[in-house]
């Protein structure tokens, strides 16, 4: 799997990478990384990446030439590259996605800035656009960063346990249950006796229960009448 950031600051991204799971996972090439800067195929003197909206409105937008050839440049090298926009005004990114997205040889995640992106390279480049809330950020770098992280985690080899996949929050429809670690007891606060017992079929039944109850309280929406009853 290979991620291709379009962004005018690389810097906030890169050192995500140098670090834990993801720097040992670039290491052992089960994934890898590059930079492209809008700036460097601007025709633009100044090497401005942005103009003033039509029609008015507060704020610039960064425009179409640079990013068209940018983008093209980018498809020229590599025609099966899967082209992702992080945007406001865009579907959800979820859990799913990122098992889908897994898949994929080449993702290119393309960080707006200013007031955003001219819609035209959206509609002529975008396989796909998501949020990742329902807030606004300077830059799409972060969301880039945060799709790039829980895709990577889903590209086989990079979790040394790929069981720890299938317990985690958001699979089944589920939140994930709570979690302890050692000391069993601390500052008078306890784990749950059951988890004490040895009965592993007992836990996993108290986990799925505490999960479903979990997810009614945080996440109503994700429970199915299926998973409940």
């Amino acid at each position: 799997m290979k991620f291709t950031f379009v962004t005018l600051f690389p810097n906030l991204i890169e050192p995500y990478f140098y670090d834990s799971i993801l720097k040992r996972a670039v290491e052992a090439n089960f994934i890898s990384y590059d930079f492209y800067d809008p700036r460097d195929y601007t025709n633009d003197k100044h090497l401005k990446v942005d103009k003033a909206m039509v029609g008015g409105g507060a704020g610039m937008l960064m425009t179409c030439q640079p990013l068209f050839d940018c983008l093209d440049d980018i498809k020229k090298k590599n025609p099966d590259a899967y082209v992702i926009f992080p945007l406001a005004a865009a579907k959800p990114f979820r859990q799913n996605d990122a098992k889908r997205l897994a898949k994929k040889r080449n993702i290119v995640f393309v960080s707006g800035r200013y007031e955003g992106i001219d819609e035209r390279v959206i509609e002529k480049y975008a396989n796909e656009v998501f949020s990742i809330g329902e807030f606004i950020l300077t830059g799409g770098e972060l969301p880039s960063l945060t799709m790039a992280d829980a895709i990577s985690r889903n590209v086989d080899g990079v979790l040394g346990n790929s069981d720890s996949l299938t317990i985690e929050s958001y699979e089944n429809n589920l939140l994930e249950a709570p979690s302890f670690a050692k000391p069993e007891n601390f500052q008078n606060l306890s784990v749950i006796k059951e988890f004490l017992k040895g009965n592993h079929s007992k836990i996993h039944d108290l986990k799925n229960n505490l999960a479903i109850c979990k997810t009614k309280y945080f996440r109503p929406s994700l429970v199915t009448n299926k998973k409940t009853k």
